[in-house]
């Protein structure tokens, strides 16, 4: 099911505009934002637009994985190729083969892996650990980040060959707190999305006085935040509690 982008504000309507755009195109794309804004979910629509549809679509956080791990992640390795290898497995990059794959998390990758993610870009080959025999790979880039990485380049955390490779197309989501037009189609969608996936009856729609709260509120946690705080007030059957605890905002 192709993902619903939510909410009204300019900068959403720029989203949509550089999804239709650049869909078709296979360019490499970045997609920089907080945490929480939606990053994947722009990463999945670009997708279900894209010729690529129904192909894989294959994720990997570059946070949560150690180098080691990663890069085995990432190429794949040959049997014996280290410790634990037990047998040959492939790779993301194979796995994602005329798909597209998603880098999240990309300014946490190491230098060194970096180098070699620039290498595949450049040449469109790699070669799985313990193994001689390059593969060849038609996949589809896109990246997120929470990070600035012209930043990161000037502090020499970030290689800027790499970044202009992989930032042929920038797509920023702007913070949950700098677009509230946002929030009330926000609210309203989880309001019904999650009454029904969490088979509970549903309780009253917030009042105009909480949704003004709701407005107001900076959303640090951006979107994710708002997920959390609609499915806790549907599971305990009203706002009280969930506006409490939003910095003391209960309505007086």
């Amino acid at each position: 099911m192709e993902p619903e982008i939510i909410g009204r504000s300019a900068n959403l309507e720029r989203v949509r505009e550089l999804i239709e755009h650049i869909a078709d195109t296979g360019l490499n794309t970045v997609v920089s934002g907080e945490t929480g804004v939606g990053k994947e979910l722009i990463a999945q629509a670009l997708y279900f637009r894209s010729p690529r549809r129904g192909k894989p679509f294959v994720k990997v956080n570059c946070a949560a994985l150690p180098d080691g791990l990663l890069e085995s992640e990432l190429f794949g390795f040959e049997r014996g190729a280290f410790t634990g290898a037990e047998r040959k497995t492939r790779g993301k990059f194979q796995i994602a083969h005329s798909g597209v794959l998603f880098l999240d998390e990309i300014g946490d990758m190491s230098l060194p892996l970096q180098s070699k993610l620039l290498h595949v870009l450049q040449s469109g080959e790699f070669n799985p650990l313990g193994s001689e025999k390059m593969v060849t790979t038609d996949t589809w880039i896109i990246a997120a980040t929470n990070h600035d990485l012209k930043r990161d380049i000037e502090t020499a955390t970030f290689r800027e060959d790499l970044y202009y490779r992989l930032n042929i197309i920038k797509i920023l989501i702007s913070p949950l707190r700098d677009r509230p037009e946002d929030i009330p189609d926000l609210i309203d969608y989880y309001y019904e999305k999650y009454s029904e996936t969490l088979k509970k009856n549903k309780i009253p729609y917030p009042s105009s006085e909480i949704l003004g709260i709701l407005t107001s509120y900076g959303w640090p946690g951006n979107v994710r935040e708002l997920q959390n705080v609609m499915k806790k007030a549907i599971v305990l059957g009203g706002w009280d509690e969930v506006l409490s605890e939003l910095n003391g905002l209960l309505p007086k």
